[in-house]
C-alpha cells in the first residue's frame, strides 16, 4: 500500500511488537525543523548554538542556565516549553502511552501544535494497514479541524486550514490575496469530494488534506467514521468495539454517551438531563454512533450490556473540532489500560 500522512513523521519512529510508536532522535529533529523552533534571523548566537546542538543530539539535557543565557526571554521560554514537552513524552515507553498520559493528566502549557502532531502520529499508527480511503479520510478529523456544509443532499466535512488557504487566494494567486485583503467577497472554494475507497489516489494527496468527506446518511463516510474510531480505540486502548451509525437516540434506557467535541458534549448532556434543546442546536449534531464493547467484563455495571452513544457536532460557525481524547475519560471502563 502507498504510504500516507508522510508529513506526520511516522516513518521516523521505531515500532514495538504491537505496532506502537517509539520516538527516535530523528523524530525530534523533525520537531526541531518546524518553523516555530527555527531560530529567526534576529536570534542571538546562544540560541543558534542551542538549536544546532539539539539537532546533533536531540535528547541532550539542557540546563536552566543555558536557557537563561539567551538574549530573548520569550525565546528562552519557548525552548523551555519544547524541552518540557520532549521530556514528558520520553518518560513513557511509546507515543501512544505519552498521548494517554498527557490527556489524562494536564495539557496546560503544551502548545496545541505539539498535541496535534502527537495525535496525528498516534492516529497514523492506528490506521496502519487500512486500505479504505474513506476510513483514512475520516481519521483526519481526529487531528485536523474541519468545517461542515450541507450541499445538494451531502453533509460535507472539509479541512479548515485547506479551505482558509484556498479562500485567501481564491485560485487567483497574489491578485486573489490582494482582493481578499481589500475586503472583496471571497470566491467560492471548490474541493473534490472523496468518492472512491481506493487508497492510492487518496494517499497521493493525503498530506494536502484537500478531499472533502460526505458523512450524510448511507454514504460511505458515515460508516467510515465509525471504522476509524474502532481502529483508534483498538490501537491506543487495546479495546475491541463495534460502532455503527445512528440517526437518532430513541432509547428509554439511555445510560451512557460520549461527546466527541465540546458542542456535542453540551447538547448530549442537556438531552440526557431532560432539558429542552432548541432545533437550532439539535441541527448541529452531524453524526451519531452506537458503540458496543466486545468484552463486557471491564465495563462499568451501570453501562454493561448497554450501548454507548457517540455524538459529533459543529458549532454555530459550522466548525468541527473533534477531540478523540474525550474517549479516554468518557468511556464507561472500570480500569482503562494505557498502551505500553
Amino acid at each position: 500500500m502507498t504510504d500516507f500522512w508522510i508529513a506526520s513523521g511516522h516513518h521516523l519512529c521505531d515500532r514495538d511488537e504491537q505496532g506502537r510508536l517509539l520516538p527516535t532522535p530523528d523524530l525530534w529533529r523533525a520537531f526541531l525543523a518546524r518553523p516555530e523552533l527555527l531560530p529567526p534571523e534576529e536570534a542571538c548566537d546562544a540560541e543558534r548554538a542551542l538549536h544546532a546542538a539539539l539537532l546533533r543530539n536531540p535528547l541532550q539535557v539542557v540546563e536552566d542556565d543555558r536557557l537563561a543565557a539567551l538574549a530573548d526571554a520569550d525565546a528562552a521560554e519557548n525552548w523551555q516549553v519544547f524541552l518540557h514537552f520532549r521530556d514528558r513524552v520520553m518518560t513513557h515507553p511509546t507515543l501512544e502511552a505519552a498521548w494517554i498520559a498527557l490527556y489524562r493528566g494536564n495539557v496546560h502549557g503544551v502548545p496545541p501544535l505539539f498535541l496535534q502532531m502527537l495525535t496525528q502520529l498516534v492516529t497514523r499508527a492506528a490506521m496502519e494497514g487500512v486500505e479504505d480511503a474513506f476510513v483514512l479520510r475520516a481519521a483526519e478529523c481526529f487531528f485536523r479541524p474541519q468545517r461542515a456544509a450541507i450541499h445538494q443532499g451531502a453533509l460535507l466535512l472539509a479541512d479548515e486550514e485547506t479551505l482558509d488557504a484556498r479562500a485567501r487566494d481564491g485560485d487567483f494567486g497574489t491578485l486573489g490575496q490582494l482582493l481578499a485583503e481589500a475586503g472583496a467577497p471571497p470566491r467560492e472554494v471548490e474541493l473534490d469530494v472523496l468518492s472512491d475507497a481506493d487508497p492510492e489516489p487518496y494517499a497521493a494527496r493525503a498530506d494536502a488534506h484537500d478531499y472533502a468527506l460526505d458523512i450524510a446518511e448511507t454514504r460511505p463516510g458515515q460508516h467510515a467514521l465509525g471504522r476509524a474510531l474502532e481502529r483508534f480505540l483498538a490501537h491506543v486502548l487495546g479495546e475491541q468495539v463495534s460502532i455503527r451509525p445512528a440517526m437518532v437516540i430513541e432509547d428509554p434506557n439511555w445510560s451512557w454517551h460520549v461527546g466527541l467535541d465540546t458542542e456535542a458534549t453540551g447538547i448530549a448532556n442537556d438531552l440526557w438531563h431532560g432539558k429542552e434543546v432548541s432545533q437550532t442546536r439539535l441541527a448541529r449534531i452531524l453524526w451519531l454512533g452506537v458503540l458496543e464493547f466486545a468484552e463486557q467484563s471491564r465495563v462499568l455495571p451501570r453501562a454493561a450490556g448497554r450501548p454507548v452513544y457517540l455524538a459529533l457536532a459543529m458549532d454555530a460557525a459550522q466548525r468541527v473540532r473533534m477531540k478523540p481524547q474525550n474517549l479516554l475519560a468518557g468511556l464507561p471502563l472500570l480500569e482503562p489500560e494505557a498502551a505500553s
